[in-house]
């Protein structure tokens, strides 16, 4: 089934099936970025280096997400999506293949920085479903196609972690490799032409960002907000392997599989999209972020229980805190593909390059945190950075700027 190259009337409805096909994209094309968090301890030993020191591959492929949302997504508002995705899906392939062959750990950066730049691809299959969705049932698809992406990012670190842990890490990019071209060749069969939104040079699309940025306070509002709450997602997944391992000797397998208890909260996604389409995001926000802050709150008080239920009250506060996320960037996406519709490659770069700015500040600062302070340190930045956002989304936002 191919999908429908126009937007559909209000009153009508976005096959499920098509959302699916683009959600399973989504979600492989993410995964791609991940791969790396669950086998830090893995990388350490192949490589012979500190866990701070490795801990600059997840940095650098968010980095690289960071970049590619912020360069490559805008492209989206200029030239036909389907070859855009196309183009990236085959040069992630290979950056994919290229990481699996790494001899030295320089190779493994590089090639980690470039499969952040393109796994940015979820990007693309994320907008192309806001393009054919009808504005009533937005928040629902976007929610939908999210599900997949976030799914993504979770069930990565199992995958991740099991492969690794009896195959190599070698293993998971040869694989990951193998999964991109499978994707890429069914986008190639089953996504329509999708014609540019307008006639805008590259340069053109570039320069509009600061304008974008000074004409609408929610927009700065949302991705401030995110942001801080990526802080504290990617400093725990960054060093919740190193975690489990020195205090309960559990290996990279079980540290990938902390990922299906985070796979639970992916449901926030659809539901979140929902409720903020009949209720307003803002009001699912402040609930959400207040959500994440009390399951990082609650993670201090582990230690206290008996050690047969720490691993269990553990799994909840995953379950928790990553709903609560999930549900915030539902929310954020809903107010901003809002502000704009022609313009939403460029909202959505802004909102990413944030996010993803975000999430490299927490695996930098996760790692060091651990290895000079401990996890109670990595606690503490979880609770200030969403602390912080909800702070920013409390604060009114009916001003706004001129360019």
């Amino acid at each position: 089934m191919t999908l429908n190259t126009n937007t559909l009337k209000n009153n009508e409805i976005l096959p499920f099936k098509q959302l699916l096909g683009l959600s399973v994209g989504a979600g492989f094309s993410v995964a791609s970025i991940y791969y790396s968090q669950p086998i830090i301890g893995l990388l350490s030993h192949a490589f012979q280096l500190k866990i701070s020191e490795v801990g600059l591959v997840p940095t650098l492929t968010q980095i690289g997400y960071a970049l590619g949302i912020f360069f490559l997504v805008p492209l989206g508002d200029m030239i036909n999506r389907k070859k855009l995705i196309i183009t990236k899906l085959a040069l992630l392939c290979g950056a994919l293949g290229l990481c699996s062959l790494s001899a030295t750990f320089p190779n493994l950066l590089i090639t980690s920085l470039l499969i952040g730049i393109l796994a940015t691809t979820a990007q693309d299959i994320v907008l192309a479903s806001t393009a054919i969705a009808p504005p009533s049932q937005r928040g629902k698809s976007v929610g939908i196609v999210m599900t997949g992406l976030l799914s993504g990012i979770l069930l990565s670190r199992v995958f991740s972690g099991i492969i690794g842990q009896f195959w190599g890490w070698e293993a998971i990019f040869q694989l990951a490799a193998a999964s991109i071209m499978m994707l890429m060749v069914y986008f190639w069969v089953s996504l329509p032409t999708m014609p540019a939104q307008n006639t805008l040079t590259y340069q053109q699309i570039m320069r509009s960002l600061k304008p974008l940025w000074h004409q609408y306070p929610q927009l700065r509002q949302s991705v401030i907000a995110q942001g801080l709450l990526s802080v504290a997602f990617s400093a725990f997944w960054t060093t919740l392997a190193v975690f489990l391992l020195h205090n309960y000797n559990l290996g990279s397998a079980t540290a990938g599989l902390f990922g299906l208890a985070g796979a639970a909260g992916a449901i926030a996604a659809p539901l979140a999209g929902g409720l903020a389409d009949r209720l307003g995001a803002n009001k699912i926000l402040l609930l959400t972020i207040s959500i994440v802050i009390v399951s990082f709150i609650a993670m201090f008080f582990i230690p206290l229980l008996a050690i047969h239920f720490q691993i269990a009250f553990l799994v909840v506060c995953v379950i928790l805190f990553d709903f609560g996320i999930n549900a915030s960037l539902v929310s954020h996406q809903t107010i901003v593909y809002s502000l704009q519709p022609e313009a939403r490659g460029r909202l959505n770069s802004i909102l990413f390059t944030f996010v993803f700015i975000g999430m490299a500040i927490g695996s930098a600062f996760g790692g060091y945190l651990y290895q000079h302070v401990g996890w109670n340190g990595v606690l503490v930045l979880a609770i200030v950075t969403p602390l912080i956002a909800l702070i920013v989304r409390l604060k009114p936002n009916t001003r706004t700027h001129t360019a």
